[in-house]
């Protein structure tokens, strides 16, 4: 049972804040969520300053022709808007809404263990890329692997097991 609870309250960077916009404290947001303005769904975000998270209250979001833009409490002027660019957003795992069937999120793939179809280690799931081609599982072992992440190169996922396999070989040279 303690796996399951780490799993839930571990922190998921859904963005970061990207700019500031007007004068009123609006922030600019880079959003990994998809659709991107899905990061509006959560009234608080927490934001991550001097390597702690603090809560911060979502007061007004938009999504517009430039992107998710964001009021959030305290940030009242440009000066202190600008002083949040870079910093990441960042909600509990157990905040999340629950997956359907055969979908998973990014954060509960890194760490797993990746496997050839034969068993071969291929390495650990470092990190997710979404790229212009599609999204892209970076798998770090001896060497690294980046597997486009599609269900063709997908063979099973066992989150119990901490691994899974994909369609791949261990001495395949990435396209």
């Amino acid at each position: 049972m303690g796996d399951a609870q780490a799993t839930e309250d571990r922190w998921v960077v859904l963005g970061k804040i990207g700019g500031a916009f007007g004068v009123q404290g609006w922030v600019r947001i880079t959003s990994y969520t998809d659709p991107p303005d899905n990061i509006l769904e959560y009234e608080r975000w927490h934001l991550r300053q001097a390597g702690q998270w603090a809560a911060v209250e979502v007061e007004d979001g938009r999504m517009t022709a430039k992107g998710v833009q964001a009021k959030l409490a305290g940030i009242d002027s440009p000066e202190e808007a600008r002083l949040q660019v870079g910093v990441e957003i960042a909600v509990l795992r157990s905040e999340l809404p629950p997956t359907a069937p055969g979908e998973f999120y990014w954060s509960d793939l890194e760490g797993l263990e990746a496997l050839t179809p034969s068993g071969e280690l291929l390495g650990r799931v470092d990190h997710f890329r979404s790229t212009p081609g599609g999204d892209i599982a970076v798998v770090r072992g001896t060497k690294e692997h980046w597997i486009p992440f599609v269900k063709d190169r997908i063979v099973k996922v066992d989150l119990e097991a901490k691994r899974i396999v994909f369609d791949w070989g261990v001495d395949w040279l990435d396209d």
